[in-house]
């Protein structure tokens, strides 16, 4: 593992730096330190905590042209004790350079990840929110940067993590939901289940769509267009006869460390949880019955967040009995209470970051 050196100029940097907004948001401010390492010659040369600034790129790189790219989306949490802990860090490894291998991009070795975000996070642990659900978001990220204009996977890599000091994404109220039934996301066989910005952009042009018909969040099927696999950027969850509902995995859905996390609290509290294929007619169905009585969605940003009703293609609204999500509710403040440090979790979920003083 190659130790990250650390350039004066960056520990300066961030030891001056301070917010002092009250209202963090999610990406409004930056840490002014960042993580930088190059691939080439089929190795990662050096890894460096960086000044933050601005990327220098040939236009001719092959990340603009071909979209050859990954990232993750990661928190650190201050505790009650006052110590950093990264929630399940080995996990965004492990799924990043699952992510990597299927878009043909060099691998990191899981102990140079973590380190590299342990420096980080250590660095910028002032910078960690003290209020419950607030956090330091990390964002790992490869880019291929080889010139050219060839169709071809790219044999040079750079890899960049940069921090936000991040606020609670849930605001207490619940989203309408749009049902996506014209446009996919992800196919059997494609880049579903990879995190790559593809899979993003493919979504926005239904995002407007989306806000357009004044609602927040898009609902994705599956390329028959009858089963429901997630949000843009969440997974998917429903409560129907008290038992809880989610999509089973497939190559064409995100593999969510938070989504992996609720089903264990939600096992560990006697919750009977179902992840099989959900049919979104049958869904919402249950939902007129009177048995689908709440639904929820759940990403690293939001955590947990609670859906009131859903909008068909011909107009019809789909209201949930329970908008407020009291079943979501309760797994959310377990979820951030093991966080915080507040609750005991499963042992290896929160990962304490080294202190370093400087």
């Amino acid at each position: 593992m190659k130790k990250v050196e650390i350039h004066p100029e960056a520990v300066e940097r961030v030891k001056k730096f301070t917010i002092t907004d009250n209202n963090l948001g999610f990406g409004k401010h930056v840490a002014p330190v960042m993580i930088q390492a190059i691939y080439d010659n089929g190795q990662w040369q050096r890894f460096d905590l960086l000044p933050y600034a601005p990327l220098q790129l040939d236009p001719c790189t092959k990340v603009f042209h071909y979209g050859q790219e990954i990232f993750e989306g990661m928190k650190a949490f201050r505790q009650t004790d006052d110590q950093i802990k990264m929630f399940r860090p080995e996990q965004n490894a492990r799924r990043f350079n699952q992510s990597a291998r299927r878009m043909s991009m060099a691998e990191i070795p899981e102990d140079q990840f973590l380190h590299a975000c342990d420096v980080i996070t250590a660095y910028c642990k002032h910078l960690v929110p003290k209020r419950l659900g607030e956090s330091l978001y990390l964002r790992p990220f490869m880019i291929a940067t080889e010139v050219g204009l060839g169709i071809k996977p790219s044999k040079q890599f750079l890899f960049v993590i940069i921090a936000s000091p991040s606020g609670a994404y849930f605001s207490g109220d619940s989203v309408k939901v749009y049902i996506e039934r014209d446009d996919i996301r992800a196919a059997h066989g494609g880049i579903g289940f990879a995190k790559t910005g593809g899979n993003y952009a493919a979504s926005l042009q239904s995002y407007t769509k989306t806000i357009d018909a004044g609602c927040d969040q898009t609902m994705w099927l599956d390329e028959t267009h009858q089963y429901i696999e997630e949000m843009s950027g969440m997974n998917f969850m429903c409560i129907i006869d008290g038992e809880l509902h989610t999509p089973a995995m497939r190559d064409t859905i995100l593999d969510g460390i938070t989504r992996r996390s609720i089903l264990d609290i939600a096992r560990a509290e006697k919750i009977k949880v179902i992840e099989e294929t959900l049919s979104v007619d049958f869904m919402l169905k249950a939902i007129e019955s009177g048995k689908c009585t709440e639904a929820f969605v759940c990403g690293t940003a939001s955590v947990i967040c609670p859906i009131n009703s859903f909008l068909d293609k011909d107009k019809r609204v789909y209201s949930l009995k329970d908008g407020n999500g009291k079943i979501a509710m309760q797994l959310r403040e377990k979820l951030i209470g093991i966080q915080a440090g507040r609750d005991d979790g499963p042992e290896g979920w929160m990962h304490a970051v080294p202190d370093i003083n400087f």
